[in-house]
């Protein structure tokens, strides 16, 4: 009986062995939930370009908008385990403590790799009063209800970290959703809405350009990615600070040979310094993991410091 099942491991491991050179044999499609424009785009399309060339196949990038990223997560929860569905997200702990019932859960989706992380950028339109956060607390206090902040949906990135800043800040504000990043700076650039806590890649350019003026990166002591903007701590708040990462999942189920096959195509295309370089340029930082337990267990950590962030925060899906 021993021997029998020695020899059953062994060809468990010959299969998965040639299971994973043998994939990929079509196209590969990678989700994500927010539309051009914004960090999830960006990362989505770095990372897309990198797999490809490893791959050896196309690696298309679809973008599904809506429900702070739920529509793209419950269309990857229900593909096929076969490694051609991939999802970039950040943290699934965020809309499942904002969403009654966002139509999925952890169990749905086995981790692959972080692809970056980075800070949110507080950026004003350059009508706005106010030359750097002090001001914009004050403005806040003096006007509330009536800080107009554009949001890239609820449960996104900026959302978070708008409800952060107005409970850390102690301050009123009101948050405009809009269906990305891309459509929320063109609100700000438009005078619409007067503020946003944008991802880096969304702005980094408009503020080159003049366009948007920044205020105060959310990270205590600021960001080498993000030079010339101050922290939170300078900037007078230091009890703010706020991050985000995106990140690849798989459907549970994927057979592992497989993981690591998209593991190692996307973690080999972000070590190149050509890659590492065009995420800095975006504000962020490129964070690959050494493995999917590594990636995996560094959600698991982080998950209930958000669930209580959120829950103090009074962040939610109105």
């Amino acid at each position: 009986m021993t021997g029998r099942l020695i020899t059953l491991a062994f060809a468990c491991l010959l299969s998965c062995a040639a299971l994973g050179q043998s994939f990929p044999s079509k196209p590969v499609r990678i989700v994500v939930g927010y539309p051009p424009g914004g960090s999830g785009d960006f990362t989505t399309r770095i990372a897309a370009d990198e797999m490809a060339k490893s791959l050896g196949v196309s690696v298309v990038v679809e973008n599904k908008p809506g429900a702070g990223g739920n529509l793209a997560a419950i269309e990857v929860a229900r593909a096929a385990p076969d490694g051609y569905t991939v999802l970039n997200a950040w943290h699934h702990s965020i809309n499942l403590a904002l969403y009654k019932n966002p139509g999925y859960s952890h169990k749905d989706f086995l981790p692959v790799t972080k692809i970056a992380t980075g800070p949110t950028v507080v950026v004003a339109n350059n009508d706005l009063p106010v030359k750097n956060l002090k001001d914009l607390i004050a403005y806040a206090k003096a006007n509330p209800g009536k800080l107009f902040v554009a949001s890239a949906g609820y449960g996104s990135t900026p959302n978070i970290s708008a409800t952060l800043f107005a409970a850390a800040a102690g301050v009123q504000v009101t948050q405009v959703q809009f269906k990305g990043g891309g459509p929320a700076m063109q609100s700000v650039l438009a005078g619409d809405t007067q503020v946003a806590f944008s991802t880096a890649p969304t702005v980094m350019g408009m503020i080159r350009a003049g366009r948007l003026r920044p205020l105060a990166v959310s990270m205590k002591k600021g960001s080498p990615s993000v030079p010339g903007i101050p922290g939170t701590e300078e900037a007078g708040l230091p009890e703010y600070e706020s991050t985000f990462w995106f990140g690849l999942y798989v459907p549970a189920g994927t057979p592992r040979a497989i993981v690591m096959r998209l593991h190692d195509a996307a973690v080999k295309g972000l070590a190149k310094p050509e890659v590492r370089e065009k995420i800095a340029l975006q504000g962020m930082d490129a964070t690959p993991n050494a493995t999917p337990e590594q990636f995996d267990a560094e959600i698991r950590a982080e998950g209930p410091a958000l669930e209580r962030l959120l829950r103090e925060s009074g962040a939610k899906v109105e």
